[in-house]
């Protein structure tokens, strides 16, 4: 992809920002009383504390890249963030990374005990598939392709996809693994839901199957180059712009492509799954500009 292309993409993911912002306490629940506020306050308190909110980010310019419109789509896009969010409070436990910091701030369950952060997961989790099927209303898509988005998302969050990848990854830990191996964690673990979220996005745009498959394999391409530009920012990023501390996985001894490859070869690597990521791209025009310019980001991202 050239350096020469331009997008104003700072305009872009503020516009979008503020939609999803708004949309994600809109469609956040309330509690019934004192007796659950815990549980929902520990839902809130993790999804609203911030973040790049790539996922529906992804998702609304995969509908716009194929022509479709996002004002129906929105719940759909918070649901991929509660989805996200759940991932990070779990991954976060003490029985799993056991991360003190998240975006700066305490984790859920340094917040609001484990146990409540637990179920806070779960609540994130259960509410997603609930907003899926909030998308309806005269311009929104047929029943069928909702269902059938929603088969995809699933898959891609499950133990075929980020539940399988973090059960692989955490079984990795402390033993040398192959490339293929580690290329495959990564593929399921961050990667899977990355790709979902395009892909859904271009289903719910009325895209057709070609269109569908090549933002498919944009999303696939882009994934895996994220964790690898995460697992860089492990060893080289400021926990400052992070959030939270960096070393994280040598000190786990986890499955990472700086201690496999070494920093150039990683970034190598990453540069050229975004520059396949580009190359998906190629039969969309200016309507596929915020998908490229998203790629260009994440080769150059320092948080």
């Amino acid at each position: 992809m050239s350096d020469a292309f331009v997008f104003d993409l700072a305009g872009y993911i503020s516009r979008r920002r503020s939609l999803m912002e708004e949309a994600i306490d809109r469609l956040l629940p309330r509690p019934d009383g004192p007796d659950d506020a815990p549980v929902f306050e520990a839902m809130r308190y993790s999804i609203k504390a911030g973040g790049k909110r790539l996922r529906p980010l992804l998702f609304l310019a995969g509908a716009e890249a194929v022509g479709g419109g996002i004002e129906p789509l929105v719940p759909f896009a918070c649901a991929l963030e509660c989805i996200h969010t759940y991932s990070l409070i779990h991954d976060d436990l003490p029985a799993m990374d056991d991360d003190d910091l998240r975006r700066g701030r305490p984790t859920c369950h340094k917040a609001f005990g484990e146990a409540i952060a637990i179920l806070a997961g779960d609540g994130l989790l259960t509410l997603a598939f609930e907003l899926m099927t909030r998308t309806s209303g005269p311009s929104a898509p047929p029943p069928e392709t909702v269902l059938e988005a929603i088969q995809v998302l699933a898959r891609a969050a499950g133990v075929s996809g980020m539940v399988g990848g973090q059960t692989a990854d955490i079984l990795a830990e402390g033993k040398e693994i192959t490339a293929g191996t580690l290329d495959l964690i990564h593929r399921k673990k961050t990667g899977a839901l990355i790709a979902a979220s395009v892909e859904t996005g271009a289903m719910l745009g009325g895209g057709s199957r070609k269109e569908i498959s090549s933002l498919g394999e944009y999303g696939t391409n882009l994934g895996l180059a994220f964790q690898i530009m995460d697992d860089i920012l492990d060893v080289t990023g400021d926990p400052a712009l992070l959030g939270k501390k960096t070393g994280a996985d040598a000190r786990r001894k986890k499955a990472a492509y700086p201690a496999l490859f070494g920093i150039e070869e990683a970034k190598r690597r990453a540069d050229d799954l975004l520059s396949r990521a580009g190359e998906a791209l190629s039969g969309f025009g200016p309507e596929g500009d915020p998908l490229r310019a998203i790629a260009q980001y994440v080769g150059k991202r320092d948080r």
